[in-house]
């Protein structure tokens, strides 16, 4: 399998990054520079407001907007003077409760209300977990973590752990033995990324040590600098994308400017010296997505109705609240039976659910209706797929388990908004509902204002403006109730049709007998 990265940074307002496949556009980043990105970045804060019916507290970290910090996310340091039963050490949550069992450090249960933890003035390190999405602020963390290339530093997290996602408990074992072994300093929290699977003792080490040189700079900036202010800014796309993407199954890294190509040999040299010269310039004369077919893939990822090779499609609706996915046979057929249909299209639309999700950066609650199918076996096959197809996304997934309506709840981590949101705004005609009024709405509408307003004390002009199709509408068919409009009420009805206005424009003026206007 050939599997490459694209870096395209030479348009100065935006950087886009993609992974191919075997020439399948598998992930894709985007990234504007106009629009700044806080996740990842670390601040010292200065709380303004506390509301304690939802156990949250509001944080001007110095952006322009408050950031919103939830009591799940405090830290043990803040609270551990209201707490006891710490374990002698001053470590958060790690002895029992009264019944024996142990204690979920970031469990609200266990954490003394929000308004006795903080007050009103109270200064806090927060780290943004989550972009600010339509009028919501970002979302604010305590818990810091600051990535390297195959660790974690997590200063509240007082011990070291392994990443989640690297399930061989014989691998766990070994990598856990190796940071031991490396003795980092007490009070700070080590995580092993997936990237640091395989990697030697001097590997880790190096990375290490690069963390603790990182975290003294940032300490020495808490104690130097007052709230509120920034204290650590995350790299840009295109390093976090080689740092946290990259392994060894990409065979090559094209980037397409010069000073970014530069800057990434650079770091590599750093985090992997042995892989540097799989980066390459790339100097072709066309757009270098152009030239791997994805230009016009990328602007088709937005679309509602995504076709399946071989037939069969999938909708795709995006809500404020959550994301609908309709999976439809088309003209799919599978040997004239329609169990046998419905299992081979929904496990194909289950491969393309996954990697449109992952393209489109959709997050939340997700909700996908698949064909129905009557056999037990063909549902957990499915289940089980998109389970299996989604564990090498990135963002934290769940899938639960198929309905009897044949429906698959799903939520998917959601960082920032997705790329829609990033790159389209609501269209101004239809206000983002896909839909304007038919010409015959507006009509009516039009008739309503004319027969509450030619009656008005001293109007005898009444001038409308509407959209050439209201007007010719008007015009046409409702000719005749407005000349019987303008006899009973000795009115001069004049309608202007316009080109450049919405199908929905509707503005009105009235004039009195000497030309002055009239307010109704």
């Amino acid at each position: 399998m050939k599997k490459e990265m694209l870096i395209n940074v030479l348009q100065p307002e935006e950087s886009r990054i993609a992974i191919v496949e075997d020439g399948i556009l598998e992930e894709l980043y985007v990234e504007r520079n106009s629009l700044e990105n806080l996740v990842g970045n670390i601040y010292k804060g200065k709380v303004v407001n506390i509301e304690p019916s939802i156990q949250a507290a509001f944080v001007d970290f110095g952006v322009g907007r408050n950031g919103f910090l939830h009591v799940s996310d405090i830290e043990h340091q803040y609270y551990k003077h209201l707490t006891e039963g710490s374990d002698g050490n001053g470590k958060p949550g790690r002895g029992k409760n009264s019944k024996g069992r142990r204690i979920n450090e970031r469990s609200v249960a266990n954490k003394p209300p929000i308004q006795e933890i903080l007050k009103r003035g109270s200064e806090v390190l927060v780290q943004v977990i989550k972009e600010g999405i339509g009028n919501k602020g970002p979302t604010l963390s305590t818990y810091i973590s600051i990535p390297g290339r195959y660790l974690v530093i997590m200063p509240g997290l007082q011990r070291v752990g392994i990443s989640r996602k690297i399930t061989d408990e014989d691998v766990r074992r070994q990598l856990r033995t190796i940071l031991t072994q490396l003795a980092p300093p007490p009070g700070l929290g080590f995580i092993v990324r997936t990237a640091g699977i395989d990697r030697t003792a001097d590997d880790l080490k190096r990375d290490l040590n690069y963390l603790l040189r990182l975290w003294g700079t940032i300490v020495g900036r808490i104690k130097k600098l007052p709230a509120p202010v920034e204290i650590y800014s995350e790299s840009d796309m295109m390093i976090r994308t080689i740092r946290d993407i990259y392994n060894s199954e990409i065979d090559t890294l094209y980037i397409d400017e010069p000073t970014a190509y530069q800057r990434a040999r650079d770091f590599m040299k750093v985090v992997l010296p042995k892989h540097v010269n799989r980066i390459k310039h790339y100097t072709g004369n066309d757009p270098i997505f152009y030239n791997s077919d994805l230009d016009d893939e990328i602007c088709s990822i937005q679309n509602r109705h995504v076709p399946m090779k071989g037939g069969g499609s999938i909708v795709i609706d995006q809500t404020e609240a959550l994301v609908a996915i309709d999976v439809n046979s088309g003209n799919y057929r599978a040997d004239d039976n329609a169990e046998k249909t419905a299992f081979k299209v929904n496990m194909k639309a289950a491969e393309e659910i996954s990697r449109q999700i992952r393209l489109r950066d959709l997050g939340g609650v997700i909700v996908i209706d698949f064909i129905d199918m009557r056999e037990e076996k063909h549902r957990r096959s499915v289940e089980r797929r998109l389970r299996e197809l989604v564990k090498r996304d990135r963002a934290r997934t769940k899938v639960l388990r198929i309905s009897p309506f044949g429906l698959i709840e799903m939520t998917r981590q959601r960082i920032r908004p997705s790329l829609r949101r990033s790159m389209y705004e609501d269209c101004p005609s239809c206000r983002g509902t896909g839909q304007v009024k038919t010409a015959e709405s507006m009509a009516i509408e039009v008739m309503r204002t004319l027969m509450t307003t030619v009656n008005k004390k001293n109007i005898t002009r009444l001038v409308l403006n509407v959209h050439e199709n209201v007007a010719n509408y008007l015009n046409n068919k409702r000719r005749k109730d407005i000349t019987n409009l303008e006899e009973s009420a000795k009115t001069s009805i004049i309608i202007n049709a316009r080109t450049d206005v919405e199908p929905e424009h509707l503005t009105a003026r009235c004039y009195d007998d000497i030309g002055n206007e009239v307010n109704f």
